[in-house]
């Protein structure tokens, strides 16, 4: 009876009551607020704004060459007349699927090595270790940019995992030193001691209890994510025609920031908002899953 009660109290990190703590203090955070607000926005803009207007991102309009913004072309034209605003949204839309799957496909890889390697110990801890301090000495970009041009074949989809392999390691590190922790735990060796496997107890015990530090994680996974895309179709190693990202289209209207520049500022802009929104939410996170702060912290902000 004492083993389950123990066990049980593995269940009190996840209760209503904390949950809802911790929205009231992601709710007292305005600036937290306004960046998800800015996110959920550009979200829509992505995935609704192509909708908004007959122009595709590829079609060409050969009567508005480099038309500033007008009621026809709302962010102008390019040079051979294609439609800023369209693809400027497909763009953004790109990215941010980009974005969001390397984040969440990194922080699960991050999330199952770390665990792993901190319950079990021995040699799948070596073996794993081995692997992130090899996978950390490797010049990240250096790499991706040998490997992205052999996976055009595979599509975009090749580029989210090449972009995820070398996104995950730092997290994996934090996780298991938590799990190492946990694994000691009153609840986690009641679980073993009534004979609870090691892939139970890691998916119902262990990373629950590590869900705060893998959401905050994941959220600012996505803007680095974003940024490392558009670092990468910047130099021609990302996104590949005829398809547009952000990065894609500041490579393409660098030239013309000074002479066209709603060819440039607007996918410029649109990246610069999208980052600086998701690190304030990630911040708001972190603030509000930390249990040392307190209620008066809220008006220091």
């Amino acid at each position: 009876m004492t083993a389950l009660r123990a066990e049980a109290t593995a269940l009190a990190p996840r209760s209503p009551t904390r949950a809802r703590l911790v929205l009231r203090r992601f709710l007292a955070r305005r600036a937290a607020l306004a960046g998800l607000a800015v996110v959920a926005l550009l979200l829509v803009l992505g995935f609704a704004g192509p909708y908004l207007t007959h122009w595709s991102y590829t079609d060409i309009d050969y009567t508005a060459l480099r038309e500033p913004p007008s009621s026809r072309h709302w962010f102008g034209t390019n040079r051979i007349g294609q439609d800023v605003y369209a693809q400027t949204v497909r763009g953004l839309q790109k990215s941010l699927l980009v974005g969001l799957l390397v984040g969440v496909v990194s922080t699960a890889v991050a999330a199952l090595v770390g665990a792993c390697a901190g319950y079990f110990g021995g040699w799948a801890d070596r073996v794993l270790m081995f692997l992130v301090d090899l996978l950390l000495v490797l010049p990240s970009f250096l790499v991706l940019a040998i490997l992205a041009p052999r996976l055009r074949g595979t599509g975009w989809l090749g580029f989210v995992g090449l972009l995820a392999l070398f996104a995950w390691m730092v997290t994996s590190r934090v996780v298991r030193a938590m799990t190492r922790s946990l694994r000691e735990r009153e609840f986690v060796r009641a679980a073993r001691s009534l004979g609870v496997g090691p892939a139970r107890i890691i998916t119902r015990h262990v990373l629950p209890n590590v869900a705060s530090f893998l959401v905050i994680d994941a959220t600012l996974a996505v803007g680095g994510a974003v940024m490392s895309e558009t670092a990468l179709s910047y130099f021609g190693f990302g996104i590949q025609a005829p398809d547009v990202s952000l990065g894609t289209l500041i490579a393409d209207y660098t030239g013309s920031a000074v002479t066209y520049p709603w060819m440039f500022f607007f996918p410029a802009g649109l990246l610069v908002v999208f980052v600086l929104a998701v690190n304030l939410v990630g911040d708001g996170l972190r603030d509000a899953f930390d249990p040392t702060s307190r209620p008066s912290d809220r008006h220091t902000k």
